[in-house]
């Protein structure tokens, strides 16, 4: 029985695809535990819509994370750490003070692992941090550390 499953199922396949089972895996666990719905015509026809959807909600997505990338060239945080003498920081700025900073002052909702320069920032100066807005978008951010004694 062709099937459209309507989650991801261990050993069978993805949300979405199109996948032949046999008949009495299909009506006994797949369709009765809502994983799938048999692939009639309808049923492929809503598949084409909600794919198209898809598409149409990634693009808009996309345009918004090059927005936002371009938003934050713009910016530049500046972040305060104990140092000592000739310049040794005992301190650093991490990924979570980063996208903690980003929301509170520009209002700018980032997750911190998608922060790609994972190393926390030990050292004086301004340093550049990238971090992926969207599949091949990355916006960058500089990051200014003073240090205070």
């Amino acid at each position: 029985m062709k099937v459209i499953l309507l989650s991801d199922v261990s050993k069978v396949g993805k949300k979405g695809a199109i996948v032949e089972v046999a008949d009495g895996y299909a009506r006994n666990f797949l369709i009765r535990n809502r994983l799938a719905v048999q692939a009639t015509a309808k049923s492929l026809e809503i598949l084409d819509e909600q794919k198209v959807q898809q598409k149409l909600n990634e693009k808009e997505m996309e345009a918004k994370a090059r927005e936002t990338a371009s938003q934050l060239e713009k910016i530049m945080l500046q972040f305060s750490v104990k140092s000592g003498k000739e310049g040794r920081v005992f301190g650093s700025v991490s990924t979570k003070q980063i996208a903690q900073e980003l929301e509170r002052k520009h209002g700018i909702h980032i997750d911190k692992r998608k922060i790609l320069d994972t190393a926390p920032i030990q050292s004086l100066g301004v340093t550049n941090v990238r971090i992926e807005l969207f599949k091949d978008v990355i916006g960058t951010i500089r990051v200014q550390v003073t240090g205070k004694e």
